[in-house]
Parts: structure tokens; C-alpha cells; sequence
């Protein structure tokens, strides 16, 4: 006759929307998120391979699950992004530690979006783009890559979002010129 231990273990917790390494599952992305993830991926491609948004675009429309993404947040991020980079490296370079030639195409890609957000989509209060872009460095950039962000980012929001930043904190700011 055998008999069974009872299990020892503490319960499961549910760990709602989040995997066990606290990134959050694909089912509970919104499909602004899913549309600056394909859109980080495409800026990469832009940056590192050179290649035309067109011809992204043509490429990342055919990946699995991009039809879950909001495809014209995306279209507004990778065309605007690209028609607009060295307008984006000209607000970011000054608050970089290093060369732009030192920082990670996708910290670089990840930087782009936040500044474009900042800039054009003034629906996405200004720390949902700061935490979006974080989660995307998170993601896909290097081990320490979203402090980068996280630090760049902070310092442009108030630069370009110069009210809201000082609604919502509290603080009056002043914009550098």
C-alpha cells in the first residue's frame, strides 16, 4: 500500500495579465502596445539594415499576429518615426551620455517612438509613453537598456509636454531651449 504526502507547496497565486517573469502576456496587450512593438521592430530594421518603410511595412504586415496590433497607431509611429529621425536625434542627443553611434538601434528605436509620442500623439498622457517605452526596452533592448530610456525620456517629457508634465506633477517646469 502506498501512501501520497500531501503537497507542501503554497497554493498558485494567479498572476492576472503578467508571466512569471512579470512581463505582461501577449492576451492582455492593448493594440497600441502589439502596434509599438511591430513598430520598434520595424525602426530596427530601418536603422540596422537601411531599409525603406515602405518595404518594412510590407514585411511586418505579413507577421503572425499583427492583425491583433492597432495598424494605424503603427503606421503613424514607423512612417513618422523614419520622416522624422533626425528631427527625433536632434531632441535626444542632447541628453545622451555617449555618442549616438554607441547607443543600441533599439534603445535608439525605442527613444524615437517616446519622442514622437511626445510630439504627436498627445491622446497617450505623456507616462504611459514614458512606461510603454520602458516595457519595449524591457523587451527587446539590452540587460540595463530601459534605465537608459527610462532616464532620456524623463528628461524630454517635460521639454515637449511642458504643461501636462507640470499639471500632473505639480511642479512648474520650464522647458530648456
Amino acid at each position: 500500500m502506498t501512501t501520497t504526502k500531501p503537497d507542501t507547496r503554497p497554493p498558485r497565486q494567479p498572476r492576472t495579465g503578467l508571466t512569471n517573469t512579470g512581463v505582461r502576456k501577449a492576451a492582455s496587450k492593448s493594440a497600441r502596445s502589439r502596434a509599438r512593438e511591430f513598430a520598434v521592430q520595424a525602426l530596427y530594421q530601418h536603422l540596422v539594415g537601411r531599409n525603406s518603410a515602405d518595404t518594412i511595412d510590407q514585411f511586418t504586415r505579413d507577421l503572425a499576429g499583427f492583425n491583433k496590433a492597432d495598424s494605424v497607431h503603427y503606421d503613424a509611429l514607423l512612417h513618422g518615426c523614419v520622416e522624422h529621425g533626425a528631427d527625433l536625434d536632434a531632441l535626444i542627443v542632447p541628453l545622451l551620455d555617449r555618442k549616438l553611434a554607441e547607443i543600441s538601434p533599439i534603445e535608439r528605436s525605442v527613444m524615437w517612438i517616446g519622442a514622437y509620442e511626445f510630439q504627436h500623439c498627445l491622446d497617450v498622457p505623456w507616462r504611459v509613453v514614458i512606461n510603454e517605452c520602458v516595457e519595449l526596452a524591457k523587451a527587446f533592448g539590452g540587460t540595463d537598456g530601459h534605465k537608459y530610456v527610462n532616464g532620456v525620456l524623463n528628461q524630454l517629457a517635460p521639454r515637449l509636454r511642458a504643461a501636462e508634465v507640470a499639471a500632473d506633477t505639480g511642479h512648474a517646469t520650464h522647458p530648456r531651449a
